[in-house]
Order: structure tokens, then sequence, then C-alpha cells
């Protein structure tokens, strides 16, 4: 797949907007294509599957600011950033929502983005292809990537238009209810699953595959509180076509740096590269990397923009490996006041007066280098193994199966060599809530900054319940600010409001 993206894009899809009386001026550009003479061959095609790719480069979506959504905004990150409405952005404190970093660019991204997939859906049908299953695969692609954008935007802002056709300028889109959002995502998954394969040969690695899919059916599934669906999507990796193809792989900061990307642990990956160096546009050098760790690096080496809450070391803390050790996830998750005492890691080689303050180590570059800038490598694992064993004991635990369910946390405490649950934890026995309870808690070590959170949050009702808010905001006081019933999504950019009648502004803003 990294072979594949240097050339996403060389593509340039343009309209012809308007036409004159004149002919001299009516002159076409011939550095670029019209739709006209686009999607006319398989390579045409290929390349609009391809440009679909090309979004998750984009700073709205997963080269920057869907961090600052998923991770800051959740009770594991805030920011102190000088830049007081982008720090406003993570603490609930919506007061321009046309505030173009914190709303507009991501709401503007998902829709280019889908915008494409439906380009490609629109288009390619009436391609002539000579192998008819490469033709099948493009198209489930495109299904797949669409609702993967519809997934997180309802995570974000919940009641959004399902825009099914390529755009137009006089376009005015209805606005539909999260369930119909919901729907929209099932639809397109199930018709991606029907094509897609179990996996790929190595030069298209990184494209979804049926575990992706399954993947994104359960968190879809499990967001709508529908247990026995989300199980059977999820059985493909335990009694499925699935079955022993993903494994945990045995050193746990592989899941994070450049040197062992798509690995077995790994069911679905956003593939960054830092060979382009160029700008965020269309151009043929566009950058292809993540700006995550120049944003979330400690102060002195990046923008120290998003920083860790401290609870989670204290949590790490709390249990140590069957060795009497500390956890070694708490050393691959976090910059902290006493990583170079609790394990002689020096941050990025140096000696840090930095006071009590946490960072995110994830994805982080001084396992090899000095500093930060805008072209990290390391490719996003959007979905790992660990997660899904993590989902399966979850969903297992809510049909009544909590004694099964033991196994598959038991999975993740193992690689990190911590004691079975039930042994750690012999109070929980086949109690449902307090399972639950201690899962949240595990999610939380083995899951921490990759963006799951806000997701697991919203799932448990943790922001809906008073006292379950209370203890969330005991963690994070940004929580404080949390206003039940409204903060639960962002609010729709206030541009698109004023300019779409068939759109409202979600409830209470």
């Amino acid at each position: 797949m990294k072979k594949i993206i240097y050339k996403i894009l060389i593509l340039v899809v343009t309209f012809q907007f308007v036409s004159c009386n004149d002919d001299l001026l009516d002159i076409p550009n011939p550095n670029t294509l019209t739709q006209a003479e686009f999607w006319q061959t398989e390579e045409d095609a290929r390349l609009g599957v391809n440009a679909i790719y090309a979004m998750f480069y984009k700073p709205g979506l997963w080269s920057r600011w869907i961090y600052f959504r998923l991770d800051l905004t959740s009770d594991e990150g805030f920011s102190s950033s000088p830049w007081l409405e982008l720090g406003d952005w993570t603490r609930f404190q919506y007061i321009n929502f046309n505030f173009w970093e914190g709303n507009v660019q991501t709401w503007r991204d998902t829709y280019k983005a889908i915008w494409r997939c439906n380009q490609v859906l629109a288009n390619l049908p009436n391609i002539e292809f000579q192998n008819q299953q490469e033709k099948n695969r493009l198209l489930a692609e495109a299904h797949f990537m669409r609702a993967l954008h519809y997934y997180y935007a309802a995570l974000l802002w919940e009641n959004i238009p399902i825009v099914l056709d390529p755009s137009q300028p006089e376009d005015l889109p209805e606005q539909k209810p999260l369930q119909e959002v919901w729907m929209q995502i099932e639809d397109d998954l199930n018709i991606a699953m029907q094509s897609l394969p179990v996996s790929f040969d190595a030069s298209n690695i990184g494209r979804p595959t049926k575990g992706a899919v399954k993947a994104f059916q359960a968190r879809a599934f499990m967001q709508q509180q529908k247990w026995q669906q989300a199980k059977e999507a999820l059985d493909y990796f335990f009694v499925g076509e699935g079955a022993g193809k993903y494994s945990l792989v045995d050193n746990y900061q592989d899941n994070f740096t450049h040197l062992n990307e798509n690995n077995s642990e790994s069911v679905f990956e956003i593939q960054f590269s830092d060979v382009n160096r160029g700008g965020d546009g269309e151009g043929p050098n566009a950058t292809m990397s993540t700006n995550r760790p120049q944003f979330f690096a400690p102060n002195g080496i990046g923008w120290s923009d998003g920083e860790a809450r401290p609870w989670i070391v204290d949590a790490f803390k709390s249990e140590l490996t069957i060795d009497g050790e500390l956890d070694i996830r708490l050393r691959h998750t976090l910059f902290y006041p006493n990583l170079e005492a609790d394990f002689g890691d020096k941050v990025y080689g140096r000696d840090w007066q930095w006071g009590e303050r946490v960072y995110f180590r994830k994805y982080a570059r001084d396992y090899y280098r000095e500093n930060e800038d805008y072209f990290a490598q390391n490719n996003f694992r959007m979905v790992r193994y660990a997660d899904i064993l993590l989902l399966y004991a979850e969903v297992l635990n809510e049909l009544g199966q909590t004694s099964n369910a033991y196994q598959y946390v038991n999975q993740v405490r193992a690689r990190v060599k911590m004691r079975p649950l039930e042994t750690a934890y012999p109070e929980i026995g086949n109690d449902p809530q307090l399972f639950l309870d201690r899962l949240k808690m595990e999610r939380a070590l083995e899951l921490f900054s990759e963006s799951v959170r806000w997701a697991d949050l919203k799932r448990w009702g943790d922001l809906s319940d008073p006292q379950k808010l209370a203890l969330v905001a005991a963690r994070d006081p940004d929580f404080n600010n949390f206003v039940i019933g409204r903060s639960i999504r962002l609010p729709i950019p206030q541009q698109e409001v004023e300019n779409n009648p068939n759109l409202n502004q979600n409830p209470q803003y």
C-alpha cells in the first residue's frame, strides 16, 4: 500500500462550473481533466479509489486535528496550548462554532472524503473491467471508506446529512437522525463485506480486509447497544474465516513505531510515509505523513498542544507484573516525570525539568531521533487485535457470558506479564457490572491515546449519567464543563446551518 500511496496525488478531478459565450475564454486547461474525460479506464478507477485514501493525510482528519477531538476531548488528555480557542475546544467551551481547526476543517474533510467515495460509487460501475473481481473489490473499498468516515462523523456530530451521490454546489442535503446514520454505516459495511478479501498481497497491504469490515461493524453495533449483532461480527475473528489470522505481537511497542508495521496484530492501519514533504493540498508532492507527534511532543521538542492526564500513571502503577515489575505498557505509553527512574529512559535522550506534566509517548519517535517535525511516518493502527479481544469480552459480558469473557482479557494481560484477571481481582466473579468496571480500566491501560476512548465513554453511558460523569470529571476536570445532553456531540459548523435550510443546529447549542 505504501507503494500505491505515492501515486495517489497525481489524480486531479475537476468540474467545468461555467460556460461562456466568448469562445476565446472557453479554453480547457490542458493540465487538468474534466469529469467527462476522466472515469473512462480501469486505471482511472484505481486512481479514483486511491484518492479516497489520500484524505487520511488531510489536517482535518488523521494527519492532525481529529486526535484533538477523539483523544484530548476524552478523559485521557487535555490542551494547555497558549492558543486559547484551540484549548477551549478540548474542554467543551465552544463559542465560535465556525472555529476552523476545532470544527469546520474536520467537517469539511469528512465530507470531502465522502464525496470521493461517492465519485467512485457513481462512476466506477460504468467502466468495463477485464477482471470483474477487481472491479467489485474497488467498489467494496469505497463502501468501506464511506462507512468509516460516517462512523467518525456519527461519533462527533451525530445528527448529520447522509450524502450518497456526488455533491453539487447547489445541493442542500437533509439532516438525518443518528439512528439513520448508523443504518447507512451498516449498509455500506454489508456491501463491502461481500467483495473484500481476507487478506491482501504485499503490494496492497493497507487496504481494508474482511477483518476491518467486521471490526467496524462491531464498533457500530456496540455504540447502538446491539450486543448480539456485535458478537456475530466479532465471531469472525474467533470462530469464523478470520480465526487464527490475527495475533498479539510479542513486543507491545511494535504497535506504534515505523519498524514493524502491518504486523499480525494489525486489523486496519493508516499508511503514513515521510517521503513527500509538501503541503496538505492536492499537488504531487503533498504530504502523506502525520503531524500528531509534532503537536503532542513534550515542550521543547514539539508544540505540546496535547498532554495526558496523570491519573493513568497511577493506574499503571496500581498493579505489578507476575515478576514484581512495572507494567511495560507504561513505558511505551507515556512520558512522565519518573520515566527515567522507573525504566532508565531519557526523553529524546535529554534531561528534562517538566514538573508534573505527562505527555503521550505512543507514536512519538524518540526511539530513533532527537526531535519531531510535521512528517512522521508511523502508521496509525486504527484497529488492533488487542482492541478486538477486549471488545469481544465486553460483548460477551453484556450477553450474560461473563465467565467466558475472562479469557479474552487475559490474552491481553498475558502479553505484558500481568496475572489472569480472575486471580488478580477475584472479587469480580461473574458479576457483569464489576467485570465491566474492570474492563473499562483494562481498555484504558491497553489502548490509551489510540483514539477509542471517546467512543468508549459514550457507549458506556459515562457521559449521560450525572454520577458516572462525576467520576470522569474526577479524572479530568475539563468535564466539569460538560453539559449532559449537549456536550455529548459537537455543534454543527454554524455556516453549514445558515447556508442549508435543511440543517438544524444540534440540541442545546
